[in-house]
């Protein structure tokens, strides 16, 4: 999905993953989500083709077919149990960080119905319905990392991760306590970000936090948007398996979406399609952070741009034989976003596959993620120059490209450095250093003139999911090296 790049400078410490991208996915559980405040169960099985995520890997069939290797979601009490054990990790690396960034204090407040968007990644992933939940880290010296909880209510699996009793003080009590046995010199706060999840705290919030810990504290607040930036950006190993698994589900939807499951030449619409993917991620127990959009291009329609892209189309477009349709897709599962973008043609009678000039256009795109991931990109390098390097290539190949790729993790807009049109120059933007175990999106396209569409301009873009490695970024899930087909006989 396209957002604006983050021009933040802060470098992410990112721990890598599994040396070796893993094979098929295997594991047999029910299926299940949660968000922090809400969840589905179902027990259906989830049905994934089982191909290494390889960024040269074949894609799968090109009709939406696939293979019997199974996946399926762990169930609400198995991700919450996963996710404490991932904030047992998260914790163990909070006060380096903190170190690194200047920062004594820091604290994050959650209100009832208005969730903090951190909560979930610094505290136990939980509803909390307190008036006002506070969660202060605090650089205790010597004696490490001390971890306080001034909650509305009690709750056992807080208590298992920061100091909590069960009769607990008053938030401004606790708060002011903390402030005269430690006196920090910085205390973060979400403000002054650039970004959301770095800006999070509301006005009210603010004058309770200088009002509970006094003026002299209250000029040491500053921004936390540094530190939460490292945070977030830092991926763990231990999520790297239940990422893939979310990936998947993704491209199996989408296959299903982009099929003849779904899509009837002359009378299914852009609307049919997005609501059978709103209803299939209600059957998988997950959730979307967008909702699905879709773009049509056929021979003879006028272009609809939008701030610089391909409009989405509306609703009532109905899909027609030998159109050529795009969607753009994401899923939230355990506290992680994906974000994904795949291309399916609609047959003409008598076709057997897309016109030779669709599949060479295809192909374009291709390139342009090989010149990206396999050979600009490596840790170390900044994304001006792996940007700069790539756009090059596409020169020298003559071909017309757009790249936008943006992190992952956490969020499908995460923060840490963006390789995109923005980190061209000498902005900082293009000094931040890319991290090897990162994640990110790969998004991008290529703009290609088509013989049997008299020339017509015709946009491939792509999106998938990738992790930095010592040698480039890796595919989670192998990328597409065919269009979908729709109306092919006999699927």
């Amino acid at each position: 999905m396209r957002h604006p790049s983050d021009p933040s400078n802060a470098l992410p410490t990112t721990i890598p993953p599994p040396p070796a991208a893993p094979g098929a996915l295997t594991s047999a559980r029910r299926l299940g989500s949660a968000t922090l405040f809400g969840t589905a169960f179902l027990a259906a099985a989830v049905f994934v083709s089982a191909c290494a995520a390889d960024p040269r890997g074949e894609s799968s069939s090109p009709d939406g077919s696939s293979n019997d290797a199974r996946v399926e979601l762990l169930t609400w009490t198995e991700q919450m149990a996963v996710r404490d054990q991932w904030l047992t990790k998260r914790h163990e690396m909070l006060l380096p960080m903190m170190r690194r960034h200047g920062i004594d204090m820091w604290i994050v407040v959650n209100e009832e119905f208005h969730d903090d968007p951190l909560t979930e990644y610094i505290a136990p992933a939980r509803p909390y319905t307190g008036r006002r939940d506070i969660f202060v880290f605090v650089d205790a010296g010597d004696e490490g990392l001390r971890k306080v909880a001034a909650t509305g209510y009690w709750e056992e699996t807080v208590a298992r991760f920061f100091e909590s009793p069960i009769d607990p003080d008053p938030a401004d009590q606790v708060l002011q306590t903390l402030w005269q046995e430690h006196r920090p010199e910085a205390i973060a706060l979400g403000t002054g970000g650039r970004r959301g999840m770095t800006r999070s705290l509301t006005h009210d919030s603010y004058r309770f936090l200088a009002e509970a810990m006094g003026p002299e504290a209250e000029a040491r607040f500053v921004s936390a948007e540094p530190l939460i930036e490292e945070y977030l950006a830092t991926r763990i190993p231990e999520e790297w398996d239940h990422y893939e698994r979310l990936v998947a589900l993704t491209e199996e939807i989408t296959r299903r979406a982009f099929s003849d499951e779904v899509i009837t030449p002359g009378t299914t619409t852009v609307g049919d399609v997005r609501r059978f993917m709103y209803d299939a991620l209600w059957d998988a127990g997950v959730d979307t952070w967008f909702q699905p959009d879709l773009r049509v291009q056929r021979s003879g329609m006028e272009r609809v741009g939008s701030r610089g892209f391909l409009a989405v189309a509306p609703e009532e477009t109905v899909i027609q034989h030998g159109d050529l349709i795009h969607v753009d897709f994401g899923i939230s599962y355990m506290g992680l976003d994906s974000d994904w973008q795949k291309m399916a043609y609609i047959l003409q009678p008598g076709e057997t596959d897309a016109p030779q000039g669709l599949r060479d256009a295809l192909t374009n795109t291709n390139a342009l993620q090989d010149a990206l991931m396999l050979r600009a990109s490596r840790p170390g390098r900044t994304v001006g120059e792996v940007y700069a390097q790539t756009m090059a290539e596409m020169d020298e190949q003559g071909i017309t490209a757009q790249v936008y790729s943006h992190p992952l993790g956490n969020h499908g807009h995460g923060l840490g450095p963006s390789i995109d049109f923005r980190s061209s120059g000498s902005s900082a933007a293009a000094e931040r250093v890319l991290v090897e175990g990162a994640y990110i999106s790969i998004e991008l396209n290529t703009l290609t003139p088509v013989p049997e569409w008299d020339g017509q301009e015709v946009f491939i873009m792509q999106e998938d999911p990738a992790f930095l490695t010592a040698e480039g970024w890796r595919f989670f899930r192998p990328r597409q090296e065919a269009l979908y087909l729709i109306g092919a006989t006999g699927s």
